[in-house]
């Protein structure tokens, strides 16, 4: 392989944004197996499936929450990591990785006991009903165990990408989501361990993917090698604030699902929530079809742009955000068609039952109405997160989170419970303009800064 400085500095930018980000993004959308095929096994259980697919969807928020802090250090580390690769700073990058490692180990070992104590109250806030419960308790209980291999195996896995091997980035998920695959049907049905069989498949996927990374990380042919680093607070503090944006994005995820699964609850009522919930949950399950593989292509790219910024390559980070938007409109472009004309046979994937089915193809159509314009979101936030811009990439997620937030709650105060649903497009549709505009009038200027990038202080 080339070295990397030559391939993130010197290559033909259409090939290097193709050759990073579509890994990535194949790399997420086998990483959202992780969840999309527990929900299928869980919604085909003879007699207790639906509702256990509903205490599946309540777990939801919950383990985007965890997520949500690895994201936290992955992508703050990564980035800076990047920046200090295309500074040619060596001892500061190899600093940056081994402090971004043993942050994750203190966070998943503080995460995993918090969320022991508190999921019961946590689940019920989010949505449980009297029937759902026992089934979110024991999805949740196991998984919450798995922390510290979920938050290692993705945290650090940004590192591998950073130091130019997207292949091997996709494969920690690929391995992770073949395990879970393997291991789903056998726990859930040949043992009849039913939804804590699911929950022990992944937690058992995300160990093989965390032994995988970090033995790949250790390895003499990377630029970097994995060390165990002292955490001083500079450094930390720097990760923290590079990472804050990404990650309060994340976190308000689950803000999201919270508020529509008590919202459903709530409006639909004993006789009709758990139904809107078990809907809701395999329409998210589309979902994640659209936002994760768009989410690895930006992601992908985040590594370019950060080390050309480090560089001070101002027009071949233009060129990369351009390449990455247009693959991004291509993707989105060609899921909004697919929901168009064949949601039905995802929904039976996961039930046969008619009024399940036929709420879920409604609301999948419904959620992916703005999935073009959310295209632009997507790509223009975490550029501005790869350039340091930190705070306009979290003040523009988080308008589209409020927004998102409004029209979740205010929607079926006027209309029927269901109707929540549309809350998604109107998001993606107004986030559309504002992301645009900040980004064609502030990102340009600070591009064209005399000195801006030579005065980056990391």
């Amino acid at each position: 392989m080339k070295k990397h400085s030559n391939v993130f500095g010197n290559d033909s930018v259409p090939g290097l944004v193709l050759r990073t980000s579509i890994p990535f993004m194949f790399a997420q959308f086998v990483n959202v197996l992780y969840s999309i095929v527990d929900r299928i096994y869980i919604g085909n259980i003879p007699q207790i499936g639906d509702v256990s697919l509903a205490g599946a969807g309540i777990c939801a928020p919950v383990i985007t929450l965890l997520s949500s802090f690895a994201t936290l250090i992955g992508i703050g580390g990564s980035v800076l990591f990047s920046m200090r690769l295309g500074a040619k700073d060596q001892e500061k990058a190899k600093n940056l990785l081994g402090t971004s490692f043993s942050m994750l180990l203190v966070f998943s070992a503080a995460l995993t006991i918090l969320f022991l104590l508190l999921k019961a109250p946590l689940l019920r806030w989010f949505g449980a009903s009297e029937t759902t419960f026992p089934y979110a308790n024991t999805y949740m209980t196991i998984y919450t165990l798995g922390t510290f291999f979920a938050l290692l195996s993705m945290g650090m896995n940004y590192f591998i990408t950073a130091q130019g091997y997207p292949g091997l980035g996709m494969a920690t998920t690929l391995i992770g989501a073949v395990v879970n695959i393997v291991l789903d049907p056998v726990f859930i049905f040949l043992l009849h361990m039913n939804i804590a069989g699911a929950a022990l498949a992944t937690v058992l996927a995300q160990l093989s993917s965390c032994v995988f990374v970090l033995l790949t990380l250790k390895q003499k042919k990377m630029p970097i090698s994995l060390t165990l680093a002292p955490i001083r607070r500079s450094t930390a503090v720097r990760i923290l604030k590079m990472g804050f944006s990404p990650f309060l994005i994340l976190a308000t995820d689950s803000v999201i699902i919270i508020a529509l699964n008590a919202v459903l609850q709530h409006f639909g009522g004993p006789e009709y929530g758990d139904t809107l919930i078990t809907c809701a949950t395999i329409v998210q399950s589309y979902m994640l079809l659209i936002t994760s593989p768009m989410l690895g292509i930006t992601g992908g790219s985040q590594p370019l742009i950060s080390f050309n910024m480090g560089a001070g390559k101002v027009e071949r980070i233009r060129k990369i955000v351009l390449c990455v938007l247009l693959l991004c409109i291509g993707f989105t472009t060609f899921m909004f068609l697919l929901s168009r004309f064949v949601p039905q046979y995802f929904v039976r994937i996961f039930t046969q039952n008619p009024e399940y089915a036929s709420l879920s193809v409604w609301g999948i159509q419904v959620f992916t109405l703005g999935v073009i314009p959310l295209s632009f979101q997507y790509v223009f936030v975490d550029a501005l997160t790869a350039m340091s811009l930190t705070k306009l990439s979290l003040f523009l997620s988080l308008l589209r989170k409020s927004e998102y937030f409004a029209a979740t709650c205010l929607l079926p105060l006027f209309f029927a419970a269901r109707m929540c649903f549309y809350a998604e497009p109107i998001a993606d549709t107004l986030c559309f303009f504002s992301s645009s505009l900040a980004f064609f009038l502030i990102y340009k200027k600070y591009l064209k800064g005399e000195g801006r990038l030579s005065q980056l202080r990391l």
